[in-house]
């Protein structure tokens, strides 16, 4: 019943669960949990799961706060009376029977209030390991017995071992126990993110079936369903407008404020507010396939991995415990053997500071808590980061890639101009008929232009022309015939390839690239026929992200497999650093693994479809298009808005959340390497003051 080596183990102390891939059943996963001394459940419902550990937590935290009024109850009286010179020791039958009822007290709280911290502690000795609990258990467990010891025998010890430490123990309790609620507190705000996101989600459906509508839970809304969606309503799954217009709320989603306009034919995501239309849409995706519950998946997934930094913090806190309990036991011997008088107060009190002021909390919670929020924060800005890895990765970014079309540029180009070499009528039913076939978006700008000035087209006669052996070359365009005629339609390296001479169109098609124009030829059986140059606007705020990039020391990179003359004027405009045109998708590979070569952390920001190649082997990929389920799967960042900004965003909340993460780590160690010390006694021989176990 024991792990494979193949198994991957995943656990995240702040949310405190286990991602397992395993080929094993859950039920003997939870075994093996169960014989370490834990317990454990399936989470078999995220949303469910949440809800439950909501309520756990809640009740644990109540618990804590009522574990820490016991201990404290019983201390700060104590340590009051000390501070205001009440004798601490037993010499007289009163005292010894008063302080054997304090003692008695002392025990009930290590109970009631701390018997958590014992058996945590037992649980770690039987599996042969060590953790808080087992410092906390020691040093609580030796104050009350030393005091125990000196309350029944205080006659055969010398006076000044009599000290009792009573108020110490029941003070350890209840301030651990005070701490530990604060930390469940601030657990509770690392999954605000997912509180947020999970509360999108709607309960119920207005579903239009034969008998008219009817509101249904949301859970028995199938694929094909008709859902009419009033003003002001949030959308309670995915699907494709049929009827209607409106406006759509999406910043929830994306980060993006403006309201974004539905019409039929746009599709309309779960968890967005309606403005004041009223529509219809057909259902696409439900449950677990709605974008909005692949985002919750993610964030949840990605708030449990760790960042490579994080491995520092395990080797640390896997030797941590033992080596506080050696310094423990080595400050015990060394005033035993080389304190002054009362000896053995001193060596109960250094061995008993150090193993309470050392904090491998902090060491352990250093990571995720910080982990946590980042993604949460990364997400409330539109950026979905798959792991801890790429949010790592991301504060390390010193150059960013984008491609042109689509990155930089709005992605919906429009045929600007059109000339003709030829005067044949039905060379606009030809590309046309051909594009229907590819899938570009230059292909579909052809398309569109051709049926706004194709009779033909505009009749919906496509399916009667005669298109065969179409084949669509990468990089270049595509080839078919129509009618028994060969068409080129494509770039001039595709031409040029199958040696049609273009030279009587070099002029024009120069003309219009400087002017940030695509120019595409259109050849029948090798003799060109005509030209079309394509505008793909550039992006509003591409200029002022481009710009925010450099603010932050980011060295920016345009690929692109457009024409040099094209690039030119867009790398120009957006002022770009460097820019490389007329790419093949393997040559942006080149380009990405040349810059790794030079050591520089590259990301790679594209579509999520055409530039996945790049996107896998740049250090950092963004794929930015409106989260279709595509991009989603196929970066290590997903912006859900289409702005260059969410990158910029991103690389910031990485930053912080990485820098965040060494002053944890960094804080954690300082404190422990000047506490440890001082609570073992290293300023004694200097000041003459040892520290109180109650304030370690």
């Amino acid at each position: 019943k024991t792990l494979v080596a193949s198994d991957a183990i995943n656990i995240n102390f702040a949310n405190r669960t286990a991602t397992i891939r395993s080929q094993q059943p859950a039920e003997s996963l939870i075994t093996v949990i169960q014989e370490a001394g834990y317990d454990a459940t399936e989470i078999l419902n995220q949303d469910n799961a949440h809800e439950e550990k909501e309520q756990r937590e809640r009740k644990e935290y109540k618990r804590k706060i009522n574990q820490s009024i016991i201990g404290l109850g019983l201390g700060v009286p104590l340590m009051i009376y000390g501070l205001l010179g009440g004798p601490m020791h037993v010499n007289t039958a009163l005292e010894q029977v008063v302080w054997l009822g304090v003692g008695v007290m002392t025990f009930l709280i290590l109970w009631f209030a701390g018997r958590h911290f014992f058996s945590g502690a037992w649980k770690a000795l039987v599996h042969r390991n060590a953790n808080m609990d087992t410092l906390i258990a020691i040093g609580t467990g030796t104050a009350w017995i030393y005091s125990m010891v000196v309350v029944l025998g205080h006659q055969w010890l010398p006076e000044s071992a009599k000290h009792l430490y009573f108020e110490a123990t029941a003070m350890i309790i209840g301030l651990i126990n005070l701490g530990q609620a604060l930390e469940l507190k601030a657990r509770g705000r690392t999954s605000e993110a997912i509180k947020r996101l999970l509360d999108l989600k709607v309960k119920t459906a207005v579903v239009i079936r034969a008998d008219g509508e009817q509101s249904i839970p949301v859970e028995q809304v199938v694929i094909g369903d008709r859902i009419r969606v009033r003003a002001g309503e949030k959308i309670p799954v995915d699907g494709v407008v049929i009827e209607g217009k409106t406006t759509i709320d999406e910043s929830m989603l994306t980060g993006e404020p403006i309201s974004v306009e539905k019409q039929v034919g746009d599709t309309v995501s779960a968890g967005t507010i309606n403005g004041q239309g009223s529509f219809t849409f057909e259902v696409q995706k439900v449950g677990a396939d709605t974008v909005l519950s692949q985002i919750i998946s993610m964030v949840s997934n990605a708030q449990s991995s760790k960042p490579p930094i994080s491995h520092l913090a395990d080797k640390v806190s896997a030797i941590f415990v033992p080596t506080v309990m050696i310094i423990s036991v080595v400050t015990a011997l060394a005033w035993y053997n080389f304190g002054p008088q009362p000896t053995l107060i001193h060596m109960i009190v250094a061995a008993t500071s150090v193993l309470i002021i050392a904090c491998p909390c902090a060491l352990g919670l250093a990571t995720p808590i910080s982990t946590m929020i980042g993604v949460g924060k990364a997400a409330e800005f539109g950026g979905l980061i798959r792991n801890g890895e790429a949010l790592q990765r991301a504060s390390e970014i010193d150059t960013v890639l984008l491609d042109k079309t689509g990155t930089i540029t709005q992605g919906k180009p429009q045929v600007t101009h059109y000339h003709a070499f030829s005067n044949e009528d039905n060379l606009l039913d030809m590309v046309g008929a051909i594009e229907k076939g590819a899938n570009h978006p230059l292909a579909h700008a052809l398309m569109n232009y051709a049926k706004q000035h194709s009779s033909e087209l505009s009749n919906n006669a496509t399916s009667k022309l005669l298109v065969s052996d179409f084949e669509s070359l990468t990089g270049m365009g595509v080839k078919a015939k129509y009618s028994n005629s060969l068409i080129l339609l494509g770039n001039a390296k595709l031409l040029k390839q199958f040696g049609v001479a273009i030279e009587q169109a070099d002029e024009l098609a120069l003309t219009w690239e400087k002017s940030a124009n695509t120019v595409v030829y259109l050849a029948v059986d090798k003799q060109l026929k005509a030209i079309f140059g394509i505008s793909d606007p550039i992006r509003e705020d591409a200029v002022d992200a481009i710009a925010r990039f450099h603010r932050q020391g980011i060295k920016v990179v345009m690929l692109t497999g457009d024409n040099s003359h094209t690039a030119k004027a867009v790398a120009e405009k957006t002022k770009v650093d460097e820019y490389y045109a007329e790419l093949m998708p393997e040559a942006k590979l080149d380009w990405i693994k040349q810059l790794q070569a030079q050591g520089r952390v590259v990301a790679m920001v594209g579509d999520g479809i055409n530039d996945a190649p790049a996107l896998a082997q740049s250090d950092v990929g963004f794929a930015i298009g409106g989260g279709t389920d595509v991009a989603i799967e196929s970066a290590d960042i997903t912006l859900m808005r289409n702005s260059l900004h969410g990158i910029s965003d991103v690389i910031e909340i990485s930053e912080a959340t990485i820098k965040n993460i060494k002053q944890n780590l960094w804080g954690a160690f300082i404190y422990n390497s000047i506490g440890i010390p001082i609570a073992a006694g290293v300023l004694f021989p200097i000041t003459g003051w040892l520290l109180s176990p109650i304030i370690a």
